[in-house]
């Protein structure tokens, strides 16, 4: 070997050096982290020399000390102190669980700033002076907004299917359509979940049909639950029929020497009246308790536009037997879930014109003449500062997202995007790559930045990225 590992800087030597310090205070990494990188490219250089990668008898440890703050600058260049990172969504899918799914409006922000970085009666009653429960915090508001007699919140919708379950039909039978059996995301399946509750799944009916008399037939002294699945991620149609919770009502009361609930899993759940804006046929939650079901779950952050959460909400007497099982406090949220949620129901049940303060409802409502006319300013404001990158305006289709409303699509506008010397899969790269990664989707080959998910603050961050990659070649 003619070159000696002793020729390689020490640890100490390297972050020692004006130009790692340099680097260091620049970019602020931290000094154990910075530690962490020298150790490792220290090894790597190690391993790389024990192969014979290095021959030429005049390299010196200056020459190493050299590659190894080489490498440093460029773990530093591209250096996030979090994995968890903000990024542009241009899709043009309004609820991406890729990415987080609804944003939090400003007041829902503002109220969870405000309760983490403060105590907070979380479960303390400040009238009496004594300990109080969370499930207070946003009962109220959950009700007025509902229709229910009363209402808690867990994790989230898959966790709120479970609790149901568990502490209401546990070692009893439920019976559910064969075409409700719905797969939702990262293979979660209404089968499975209810196997784990050790509740008994009575299926009936067929994929496609089921009719009322299939839930009476199935109905005997372990029938405990009629489960109705809202089918949010996909849609059955042609020759078709299901039972609805008004159906289910009527043959649970031709029974009235059994105690059958009838609970509705509406999935995404919604508190705003889509259909009415001619937007698919999304089921609101306070027209399922009426129809009849004892009750229902729903996610919070999906249509309703608020934090990660499962609301389920319905007969008091039901809702009181799930907070007080022991599962509840294993899949309880935590303050800043509460604080979020509490700000953005208020707007449900107090605040005028919800749409213009929850972002997700916001988006889904935006008018396809007002995303071009943002295109277009886009377009004119960019016209003097590209050279080697073209924008043309098209029109184009968005999604909801979320696993709601499949077969819906959002008339809207967005950008084609073109690199001169750069093809379109490299360009989709160095968009998702950015200091601020812009993640995008393909059209016809292209790429398409659909501007109904783009805020005018997003703007601002797109034209940095679009003049930096514009001088690169």
């Amino acid at each position: 070997m003619n070159v000696s590992l002793r020729d390689l800087p020490s640890v100490h030597e390297l972050l020692a050096s004006a130009s790692l310090k340099d680097i260091m205070n620049q970019k602020k990494v931290p000094g154990i982290l910075a530690k962490e990188w020298v150790q490792s490219e220290l090894e790597n250089l190690r391993q790389e020399i024990v192969a014979g990668e290095f021959e030429a008898e005049k390299l010196s440890r200056e020459f190493f000390t050299e590659i190894l703050v080489n490498k440093f600058h460029y773990k530093a260049k591209n250096y996030q102190p979090y994995r968890l990172r903000k990024v542009i969504n241009a899709t043009g899918t309004v609820l991406h669980t890729n990415l987080g799914r609804a944003r939090l409006s400003e007041r829902a922000i503002q109220q969870v700033v405000e309760t983490s970085t403060n105590y907070s009666n979380l479960e303390y009653e400040l009238e009496s002076g004594k300990r109080g429960s969370r499930h207070d915090i946003i009962e109220g508001l959950l009700v007025k907004a509902s229709g229910a007699e009363a209402a808690m919140v867990v994790n989230n919708n898959a966790a709120a299917v479970y609790l149901v379950l568990r502490s209401l039909v546990k070692g009893f039978e439920a019976v559910v359509s064969r075409g409700e059996l719905v797969e939702i995301g990262g293979s979660f399946r209404i089968s499975t979940i209810m196997e784990e509750s050790d509740a008994t799944l009575r299926e009936v009916g067929t994929t496609n049909k089921t009719h009322p008399y299939d839930y009476e037939d199935a109905i005997n002294e372990q029938t405990k639950m009629f489960m109705k699945v809202h089918t949010s991620n996909f849609k059955t149609v042609g020759f078709t029929k299901s039972v609805s919770t008004k159906e289910l009502r009527q043959i649970r009361d031709k029974h009235e020497d059994n105690d059958i609930i009838i609970y509705e899993d509406l999935g995404s759940g919604s508190l705003f009246p889509f259909s009415e804006h001619g937007i698919g046929e999304e089921p609101i939650v306070r027209d399922s308790l009426r129809q009849g079901a004892d009750i229902i779950s729903f996610s919070g952050d999906k249509l309703l536009g608020g934090p990660q959460a499962g609301i389920i909400a319905g007969k008091a007497d039901y809702i009181a037997r799930l907070k007080k099982h022991p599962l509840a406090r294993v899949l309880r949220v935590d303050k800043m879930t509460l604080a979020a949620l509490e700000a953005t129901l208020f707007d449900y049940v107090y605040g005028a014109e919800q749409q213009q303060h929850i972002p997700a409802l916001r988006d889904i409502l935006r008018s396809k003449v007002e995303i071009t006319t943002q295109v277009h300013s886009f377009i004119e404001q960019m016209e003097d500062k590209l050279v080697n990158i073209s924008l043309t305006g098209v029109e184009d289709h968005s999604q909801v997202g979320g696993g709601t409303m499949p077969v819906e699509e959002l008339a809207s506008y967005g950008l084609l995007v073109k690199k001169r010397k750069t093809s379109a899969n490299e360009c989709e790269i160095l968009l998702r790559k950015a200091s601020t990664p812009i993640i995008s989707r393909m059209k016809d080959g292209q790429v398409f930045l659909d501007f109904r998910t783009i805020s005018s603050a997003d703007e601002a961050i797109i034209e940095q990225v679009l003049i930096t990659l514009d001088k690169k070649l």
